[in-house]
């Protein structure tokens, strides 16, 4: 059985451990306020990005974008992951690479080789541990990520795809929904989807006003060739405020919980030590009474 320090130590360690957890979380919901902050302001952006994408789409006879071609034969897909550069987020980054993993099987029972690109160093690591070949690693961008690092990213996965070393790129993330929850989503970059273009049925009124005959300078497919880019860039952008936002909320709430299991263990560790310190005066007390007995025979 432990003795009465032995169980006062480990006490005051949880204890030190759970000021370490409580302040982890008060950070955690601090980033995340700011998180959700550019996630808001970001959003009616990329609405009003895509809206202008369709009605210059409209006024666009041909189609023969590189980033709008759909290969009719894939041999090779790009895999983007977007992790953490840290841990202690709960199933965080275990659930990316989770599913990252299982579309790589689905992508080689198709027939196609599969290409890692990577954001942030626990993607990077884990699948550098299984023995995969990361083509090309992000890092130290996860916990506040600019339009620069999507740009970056951008360019190099439009680079892949025109080039023709890759026939799809398909980025894994967590959508951030609320604190508590996060929802992974599979979402193909590259070639960007036909619905982009396309009309919702639900129109606003920006979309309807786009309606009419307008006079553009230079040529809409020009200034389409240029959107396409733009749009990609800011649709990487999305999903890195998304995913900075869902790692904040898993670290907030995985620490919380760290805190509030410490709460418990200190209490079951000060019963455990209350037992100790009782049952080391009760055997003090026998003693003393033994050898009381043994002076008076």
């Amino acid at each position: 059985m432990a003795t009465v320090q032995d169980i006062k130590r480990r006490v005051n360690s949880v204890k030190n451990t759970s000021k370490i957890t409580k302040a982890m979380e008060l950070v955690a919901a601090a980033k995340l306020r700011k998180a959700e902050a550019r996630i808001a302001a970001l959003r009616p952006y990329a609405d009003r990005m895509r809206e202008l994408m369709i009605g210059t789409a409209r006024a666009t006879p041909s189609r023969g974008f590189p980033l709008l071609e759909a290969r009719e034969s894939v041999s090779s897909v790009a895999i983007l992951p977007l992790t953490g550069d840290r841990g202690l987020a709960g199933g965080f980054n275990a659930q990316i690479i989770r599913r990252s993993l299982a579309l790589e099987r689905e992508v080689r029972a198709e027939g196609a080789d599969v290409r890692w690109l990577v954001v942030g160093k626990k993607g990077r690591s884990t699948l550098r541990f299984r023995r995969y070949d990361v083509g090309n690693a992000w890092v130290d961008l996860t916990d506040r990520p600019t339009y620069a690092d999507a740009v970056a990213i951008a360019h190099t996965v439009a680079e892949l795809y025109t080039e023709r070393e890759v026939d799809r790129v398909v980025m894994v993330y967590n959508r951030y929904l609320t604190a508590l929850t996060q929802r992974v989503e599979v979402e193909e970059v590259l070639p960007i989807p036909r619905k982009a273009l396309e009309e919702d049925e639900d129109r606003s009124a920006y979309e309807i006003a786009l309606e009419g005959d307008f006079i553009y300078e230079p040529e809409p497919d020009v200034i389409l060739g240029r959107l396409l880019p733009t749009y990609l860039e800011t649709s990487i952008y999305r999903a890195l405020l998304e995913s900075a936002a869902s790692e904040h909320g898993a670290r907030m709430t995985a620490m919380r919980n760290a805190s509030k299991n410490a709460g418990e263990l200190i209490d079951r560790l000060t019963l455990d030590m209350n037992r100790a310190r009782q049952a080391a005066i009760t055997q003090e007390l026998l003693e003393v009474v033994a050898g009381a007995d043994a002076l008076t025979q």
